[in-house]
């Protein structure tokens, strides 16, 4: 054990070896108390606690490279593609070694990030940070203040929007239209929809298991779901099936030509402006307008927890909602008149 030396100010200091640099420089970490005691104590939990922590001698960029390498095989294509995309993100501490990185500059950076960024992305990146540091240097307890979420206000579709919709795909895009069925009706995603081949089909019911997605070289690639309750099997409705064909894949488009299509197709036909993704949220929400249980449509959507569910996939469809303060006004109109009859 490191042993406390008596310094001229009377105080005490223990050198303990903490990591050699890519120079070949050793490095100590200095503890200094009033007593000799103290001191070595602190440099004992230090020693102890350093065998938890990995102290690189590297800048945060290559911690970010490197984190990126060791995950590749094991996150999703998409997730590294966005993480690629995000280069530009972290110049304030790019450049710091890790060994000097603190949570003010990580707070000074999302100061400075959040005056020309949304909220959203904010908390995206400093997620990002936060997995990095804990690879690599767990010895820094982030503690940042992050500006407020804006909630997202999505616009649902309502059931005439699909109708129009569909009835203009019938007779002009039918690939567009088994993609516009299978998220409508089936509440799949683009990179789902995109991989799913023939195999896939036994009767009426799909087997979800495969996306087709970016990697970070912007190469398509089949892989698996977005998450494990993301696999599942979907029975469809019949006339959607018979769309579909017998053979290779079911959907000659990528995810991003299905996002192009949509824009221009809503352009087209005066509807107001929604996201193909906004289609499981009409999906999800006519399953809630009309009584279907919250457990169903998780299964269904490939949701693992009702959280999302709650938040985003129970929009209000100006149809249903109709319908329902119709018939909650109707339900209380023959209540009133009915007490009234019978008092008269």
């Amino acid at each position: 054990m490191a042993k406390a030396k008596k310094l001229p100010s009377g105080q005490w200091r223990t050198l303990v070896y903490d990591y050699t640099d890519s120079a070949g420089k050793r490095h100590y970490e200095s503890f200094t108390a009033d007593t000799k005691k103290e001191s070595e104590y602190m440099a004992a939990e230090f020693a102890l606690n350093k065998k938890s922590r990995i102290k690189i001698d590297i800048t945060f960029k290559e911690a970010r490279d490197k984190y990126c390498e060791s995950k590749n095989n094991i996150l999703s294509p998409s997730t590294i593609n966005g993480y690629k995309q995000m280069d530009t993100y972290f110049g304030c501490i790019d450049n710091i070694k890790l060994s000097k990185l603190t949570q003010e500059h990580i707070q000074l950076w999302a100061n400075e990030f959040a005056s020309t960024h949304a909220p959203k992305t904010v908390h995206n990146a400093h997620g990002y940070i936060s997995a990095i540091l804990k690879s690599y240097a767990p010895n820094i307890a982030l503690n940042t203040s992050l500006p407020q979420k804006i909630k997202p206000v999505y616009y649902v579709p309502s059931d005439s929007d699909i109708r129009i919709i569909i009835d203009y795909l019938k007779e002009n895009d039918i690939e567009m239209l088994k993609a516009v069925c299978l998220s409508a009706f089936g509440t799949l995603r683009r990179s789902e929809i995109c991989g799913l081949d023939a195999s896939d089909i036994n009767g009426n019911t799909l087997y979800i298991h495969k996306a087709l997605v970016k990697n970070a070289d912007k190469q398509l690639k089949i892989k698996t779901t977005k998450t494990t309750s993301s696999s599942r099997y979907v029975e469809m409705p019949a006339f959607v099936i018979d769309l579909l064909p017998k053979q290779g894949a079911i959907v000659s488009l990528t995810p991003d030509a299905i996002t192009r299509r949509f824009f221009r197709l809503l352009n087209k036909l005066n509807i107001n402006q929604f996201r193909f993704h906004d289609l499981r949220h009409y999906s999800a929400s006519i399953m809630h307008a009309i009584g279907i249980p919250d457990q169903y449509i998780m299964a269904r959507g490939g949701w693992g927890s009702d959280k999302v569910l709650k938040a985003i996939y129970r929009g209000t469809i100006d149809d249903y909602q109709k319908r329902f303060t119709d018939l909650t006004n109707t339900h209380f109109d023959e209540l009133c008149n009915t007490e009234c009859n019978t008092k008269k």
